[in-house]
C-alpha cells in the first residue's frame, strides 16, 4: 500500500502531481491510501516507485478541469475517485463523454456541488471594517463554506478588492490579502469583528428593495440557505418582511393608481387608431412592412393568407412553420401537406378555402441542423390580431375553420380547452367558427394513437363541409343572381 500524504493547503497541486507520479508507475487505484491533512488513521507511507516509462502522461482537458474543483469537494473518497477514473482513462479515451457512467456522474455531481459552494461564498461573504490607520483600508469577514473553496475562490475576492487589505476566517482555511499578496493559513474559529456602521445602511436598503408581491419562501431559502442566515447582516430582517408580506401586498394594491400607465395608454391609442386596410392590396402592403411585434426581425418573410378572395370557407392555423417561412405561403410544410390528406378523405376542397395564420411571422430557435418552432406567446397573438380581423372583414367567410388553440384563442377570445370543445361551432361576431385540432398535434402523437386522431379530424372537416351546404342558398336564388 503506497501512502500518499495531501496538505490542506495546496491540495490542488499536491494531487495533480501525485497523481501523475503515480500513473507513470503504473500504480493501480487499489494499492493508494490517500491521506488527506493527516486525516488516514494507520498509515504506513512508502514512496511513490519511479516510471515504468518516459512516455509523457495524456490527461482529457475535461478531465482536468472537473478535477481541479472535484479536490475542494468534502467527501473524504474524492481523491480515490478521480484516480480510480484517470486510472481507466488510460484506456478509454471515450470515458469522459459517458454520461451514463455512473463514477463519472458521482464526480460531476461534486463538481457541481462545489461550484455551488464557490457561488454562495462570493453571494455571502461579508467584510467589516476593521478601521486600520495605514494607508490601505482593512476588513475582515467570518465565512462557514459547505466546501473547501477558500483557497479556488479567494483569486476571485483578490481581483475584486484589490484596492483594500481583507481577510476571510474560516475554520477550514484562511486567506488574507495584504498589500498585494495573497496568502493561505490555517482555519481558526469565529474572530471578535468590531460592528459595521455601513450595516445599518445595507439593512435599510435590503428592506426597500424588497417586494412583497413576488415572495416565493421556498425560491429565496434555495438561493439563499438558512445555514449562512447567522453571518448575513440583513438576515435578521427577513422573518418580518416574510411574516407581513401579505399585508403589504394588499397595502399595494389599494394603493395603487387607477389609470393605466401612460406607456400602456399610448399602446392602446396607436392599436386603435391604426385603420384598417379597406382593400386586399392595402392588407398586403401593410402585411410586408408590418413590424407590430419583433416577430419580423428574425423571419425570412411575412407569409400572408391565400385563397380565392371570394371563399366561403376560411381556415386560419397557428403561425407559418420552417418551409412556409422559406416559401412565404401557408400550410405547404408537413403539417399542411397532412391537412391536405384529411381534406381530401372528408370531400373538403381545399384549393376553394381562404388559409391563413393567426401569427403572420415564424417564430423559432436555433436547432443543431434546422430552425424549431416555438409557440407565440399572447403578445404576439393579440398584435397579430389586427391582420387576422382585417383577413375577416375583407372575406366574410360563411365558416371558420380554427386549426388549434392558438387560432381558437384568436378568433373566439378564449384559447382553453382545446380538446374539450373541437367539433364544435361558435358564434363570433365575423360568423361562426368551427373548431378542431392543428394538423401538427397529430403528427407529434405516438404513431398507435394517430388513426383514431385523424379519423377525429376528418369528422370535424366533414361537418365543415355539411355546415357550408347547409349555409349556402338554395339553387333557384343562386340562378336568380346569375
Amino acid at each position: 500500500m503506497i501512502g500518499v500524504p495531501l496538505p490542506r493547503i495546496g491540495t490542488w497541486e499536491a494531487w495533480r502531481d501525485a497523481a501523475r507520479g503515480l500513473l507513470s508507475a503504473r500504480v493501480p487505484p487499489e494499492d493508494i491510501l490517500w491521506n488527506w491533512d493527516n486525516t488516514a488513521t494507520e498509515l504506513f507511507e512508502t514512496d511513490i516507485p519511479p516510471p515504468t516509462t518516459r512516455q509523457a502522461i495524456k490527461v482529457p482537458a475535461d478531465f482536468v478541469a472537473m478535477a481541479q474543483w472535484v479536490v475542494w469537494h468534502k467527501d473524504p473518497q474524492r481523491f480515490a475517485r478521480l484516480y480510480a477514473l484517470l486510472w481507466r482513462l488510460r484506456l478509454d479515451k471515450g470515458a469522459m463523454a459517458d454520461r451514463a457512467d455512473p463514477e463519472l456522474a458521482r464526480l460531476r455531481q461534486m463538481e457541481k456541488a462545489v461550484h455551488r459552494c464557490k457561488h454562495k461564498m462570493r453571494a455571502f461573504v461579508r467584510f467589516r471594517d476593521l478601521r486600520s490607520d495605514g494607508p490601505r483600508r482593512s476588513f475582515a469577514a467570518w465565512f462557514e463554506p459547505t466546501h473547501h473553496t477558500v483557497e479556488p475562490n479567494a483569486p476571485f475576492f483578490a481581483r475584486r478588492f484589490a484596492d483594500m487589505d481583507w481577510m476571510i476566517v474560516t475554520p477550514d482555511v484562511t486567506a488574507k490579502f495584504s498589500s498585494g499578496t495573497l496568502s493561505f493559513h490555517e482555519g481558526r474559529e469565529r474572530p471578535d469583528l468590531p460592528d459595521d456602521a455601513a450595516e445599518a445602511l445595507w439593512g435599510t436598503y435590503f428592506q426597500n428593495i424588497f417586494n412583497p408581491a413576488r415572495l416565493k419562501v421556498s425560491a429565496m431559502t434555495s438561493e439563499m440557505p438558512k445555514k449562512y442566515w447567522k453571518n448575513l447582516p440583513e438576515a435578521q430582517y427577513i422573518p418580518d418582511m416574510i411574516a407581513q408580506a401579505e399585508t403589504r401586498v394588499r397595502e399595494m394594491a389599494e394603493t395603487a393608481p387607477t389609470l393605466e400607465p401612460a406607456r400602456v395608454a399610448r399602446i392602446h391609442a396607436q392599436l386603435q387608431e391604426a385603420p384598417q386596410p379597406a382593400s386586399w392590396n392595402l392588407l398586403t402592403a401593410g402585411l410586408a412592412g408590418c413590424t407590430r411585434c419583433p416577430l419580423h426581425g428574425p423571419a425570412t418573410q411575412v407569409v400572408p393568407g391565400a385563397g380565392p378572395h371570394d371563399a366561403a370557407l376560411m381556415i386560419v392555423g397557428e403561425q407559418p412553420g420552417d418551409q412556409e417561412d422559406l416559401a412565404g405561403t401557408p400550410f405547404v410544410g408537413p403539417a399542411g401537406q397532412l391537412f391536405d390528406q384529411l381534406a381530401a378523405r372528408a370531400g373538403l376542397d381545399r384549393k376553394a378555402a381562404y388559409v391563413t395564420n393567426a401569427v403572420k411571422h415564424f417564430k423559432f430557435k436555433e436547432g443543431a441542423k434546422r430552425r424549431l418552432h416555438v409557440n407565440p406567446n399572447t403578445s404576439e397573438v393579440s398584435h397579430c390580431k389586427f391582420w387576422l380581423d382585417t383577413e375577416r372583414t375583407l372575406l366574410r367567410p360563411k365558416l371558420t375553420l380554427a386549426l388549434g388553440g392558438t387560432a381558437m384563442g384568436a378568433l373566439t377570445g378564449d384559447a382553453k380547452a382545446v380538446m374539450k370543445r373541437r367539433g364544435s361551432i361558435e358564434d363570433t361576431p365575423h360568423g361562426p367558427v368551427l373548431i378542431t385540432l392543428h394538423p401538427s398535434a397529430l403528427l407529434r402523437m405516438p404513431p398507435a394513437a394517430r388513426p383514431e386522431a385523424e379519423a377525429a379530424m376528418v369528422s370535424d372537416l366533414q361537418l365543415a363541409v355539411r355546415t357550408l351546404a347547409s349555409l349556402a342558398p338554395p339553387m333557384d336564388q343562386r340562378q336568380a343572381r346569375g
